[in-house]
């Protein structure tokens, strides 16, 4: 065997037979860190936990996180007086380019959410985001932070089939053509809610399955089954809605470890089960689709496992994985949201412990 491989490392120095084909344009994309992504923050400021992230079209990198959640030692440089040199709260909503540079950063004020969850930049720049505490509210706002609307009124929760509430929305996602806004809705209900993006006015709603009436009775604790068992209602929290390019809707379904795909109607297409044996948290935290053309590839946030996924469009196959617990560069600690750009190129907020965000880029 030796001798073959020397025979043919001398023939191919040589000229004489010919070189392998290029790798297949189809390969599964592979990711690494870019550890130097963002650049440091101005003014001693730090991050708390990151409970969103969004790319908006020019390709910079919206960051959401909560500055609440500041440990006591992290916030002396904001005591009156100042205790120590570190730190002050970032204000919650940061804008990068696309190498690190912090472009603005706005947020807080009395029109803001208590525990801040999820962000979307729609065509026009707008940035919508939420709250998962008592925020059963959606707000607006221009690129400069300027409030333009707010869609539910905080702590009014009144089930998934009440048209004018929500009940603590974790994600959204507009359909900029068909000036809609999907709501993942949420922690509190279990429903997909789609809303007239310039008004707020509902339209209609679904839940697991396409039913038009989804239950809040309680549900028993999420068991790994073969995929004819899975419950017929979607968990708490529903944690995350996309949409493709072939007009399907996308959600997450985060403790019981599933994909569902709709039509925008609600009309029921599929499932995927996703490492379907995780019992914590659930597995599909959130998801993005890939920037080629067919949208081939799901990348999966799954904070529980602490890894993202990649996984055929067509099939839900897991083709690879990144990442691994830890504190490291490209390591993860509840990696949360997702987002990528036109080039590919994958970023990642997390909450809990890790409280950062990171950038992946192609191999």
């Amino acid at each position: 065997m030796r001798k073959t491989w020397m025979a043919i490392s001398a023939a191919l120095l040589l000229g004489t037979v010919p070189m392998l084909p290029a790798v297949a344009q189809d390969k599964v994309p592979s990711y690494v860190v870019d550890p130097f992504w963002p650049k440091d923050l101005p003014e001693n400021w730090t991050l708390g936990q990151v409970a969103g992230i969004a790319v908006d079209g020019q390709d910079n990198v919206w960051v959401l996180h909560r500055p609440r959640t500041l440990v006591d030692d992290e916030k002396g440089a904001q005591k009156s007086p100042p205790e120590t040199r570190c730190c002050a709260a970032a204000p919650p909503v940061l804008q990068f380019s696309s190498d690190g540079k912090l472009l603005r950063s706005w947020g807080g004020g009395d029109v803001w959410p208590k525990n801040e969850h999820g962000i979307h930049i729609d065509k026009e720049g707008n940035v919508w985001l939420g709250g998962n505490d008592k925020d059963d509210q959606i707000y607006k706002f221009t690129p400069e932070g300027k409030f333009l609307m707010q869609v539910g009124k905080a702590d009014t929760p009144a089930g998934s089939n009440n048209p004018n509430r929500f009940s603590r929305p974790a994600h959204m996602n507009t359909d900029d053509a068909a000036g809609e806004l999907y709501v993942a809705d949420g922690y509190g209900n279990r429903r997909i809610v789609v809303l007239d993006a310039k008004t707020g006015a509902y339209k209609r709603h679904w839940g697991a399955y396409g039913t038009k009436q989804p239950t809040d009775d309680k549900l028993p604790p999420y068991k790994p089954v073969s995929i004819t068992e899975l419950s017929k209602s979607f968990s708490n929290p529903v944690h995350c809605v996309r949409l493709s390019v072939d007009n399907l809707v996308y959600v997450c379904d985060r403790a019981n470890d599933r994909i569902q795909v709709f039509q925008k109607d609600g009309t029921f297409v599929k499932e995927f089960q996703v490492e379907p044996q995780t019992l914590q948290n659930g597995s599909v935290w959130d998801l993005v689709l890939s920037e080629d053309p067919q949208q081939r590839y799901i990348f999966v946030a799954d904070g529980a496992n602490m890894q993202v996924m990649t996984l055929d469009r067509q099939t839900g196959q897991k083709l690879s994985s990144f990442g691994r617990p830890g504190h490291m560069a490209g390591n993860f600690k509840w990696v949360h949201n997702m987002a990528i750009d036109s080039k590919g190129t994958i970023y990642t907020a997390e909450v809990g412990d890790g409280r950062r965000a990171q950038k992946f880029v192609r191999k």
